[in-house]
């Protein structure tokens, strides 16, 4: 595809940053030629290079294109640090930055040592604490997981975006309640617009405007149709009792695929996720087929904004490339 040509459903991407920082910039300049609109990074500790120190090089590397943490959380680092770097980050981008903000998963949180205690009031009080600072108040907090002590920030934006992200009713719910948007990553397709009505619904009632993008993966090929399978296995462990329940997942499989994680990661516990799953979280088919099907999906139930995860290095040009075409109206 030529740099100049736009997709027409609006596009954003995900990148791990599991490869040297100077590649995963370069997949965000294609991105941006190819008119994504914004770039996320993961952020998931030891897993992949540091999410800031990326997003600096995204910054320094394009012009147009919104950057932020795609999801980073409460627990890995204070939320007093996440809005200096943030703010950083919108400063040298000239105000480009958003900042995804989730309780953390496994694969993050994990290799830390760290608990995820509280996750839906922990996660409300850093919406809150960011506001303030990107607003430049002081901020007096005493929580459970942070605290801050007439702490400021002389150098934020106050209206820097913050959207949610998480699977349970709670943080949606929370969503809708204070952020600007919220990110509906891999939720299980029947309950997509539930979610969403749940979102419009809040952010009506508080008279603002609200993004909601959805990711999840197209699956177009045997070789995705594996990498769906691994990409599950943490991500339905970690998923309300409800969706397990929906999708007729025992407690001796979840017990199971948590043992493979543990000991082999998600190549691993990939074997023991049922095929029939697959579809029920992602799109599968030609990618006609797949293109049709997310175009159909996201009029259907109301969503702004498709988001792209690419995990990893290996073909994600192609994977963006291919990912613009089959979205695009024909």
């Amino acid at each position: 595809m030529g740099g100049d040509r736009s997709v027409t459903l609006p596009l954003s991407v995900n990148l791990m940053p599991k490869g040297p920082v100077s590649e995963v910039a370069d997949l965000a300049v294609l991105a941006e030629q190819l008119g994504y609109s914004r770039c996320w990074v993961y952020d998931e500790g030891l897993v992949t290079r540091d999410v800031y120190v990326t997003l600096a090089a995204i910054a320094l590397a394009t012009e147009r294109i919104l950057l932020g943490p795609g999801i980073t959380n409460p627990y890995v680092r204070h939320p007093g640090a996440t809005a200096a770097a943030v703010a950083t980050i919108d400063e040298l981008s000239g105000g480009r930055a958003f900042v995804g903000l989730g309780a953390g998963g496994g694969l993050t949180l994990n290799p830390l040592g760290i608990d995820r205690r509280r996750p839906v009031v922990t996660v409300g009080l850093m919406v809150s604490a960011l506001r303030n600072l990107f607003a430049g108040k002081t901020v007096d907090l005493d929580g459970e997981v942070f605290s801050l002590k007439s702490a400021s920030l002389d150098f934020g934006r106050s209206s820097i975006e913050v959207i949610l992200a998480g699977r349970g009713p709670r943080m949606v719910a929370l969503g809708g309640e204070v952020a600007d948007g919220f990110n509906l990553s891999y939720i299980h397709k029947d309950l997509l617009g539930a979610h969403v009505s749940t979102l419009r619904s809040a952010a009506r009632s508080h008279n603002r405007r609200f993004l909601i993008t959805y990711s999840t993966m197209l699956v177009t090929s045997e070789e995705e149709f594996r990498e769906a399978r691994a990409t599950l296995s943490f991500r339905l462990v970690d998923s309300p009792i409800a969706v397990r329940e929906l999708i007729g997942m025992t407690e001796a499989e979840g017990h199971e695929i948590r043992e493979a994680l543990a000991q082999g990661g998600t190549a691993v516990a990939a074997d023991l996720v049922r095929e029939e799953w697959v579809a029920q979280f992602t799109i599968v088919g030609s990618p006609r087929e797949a293109g049709a099907e997310l175009r159909d999906l996201l009029a259907r139930q109301g969503v702004d904004e498709f988001q792209l995860p690419v995990q990893r290095a290996e073909g994600a040009a192609a994977l963006i490339e291919r990912t613009a075409e089959m979205v695009a109206s024909s």
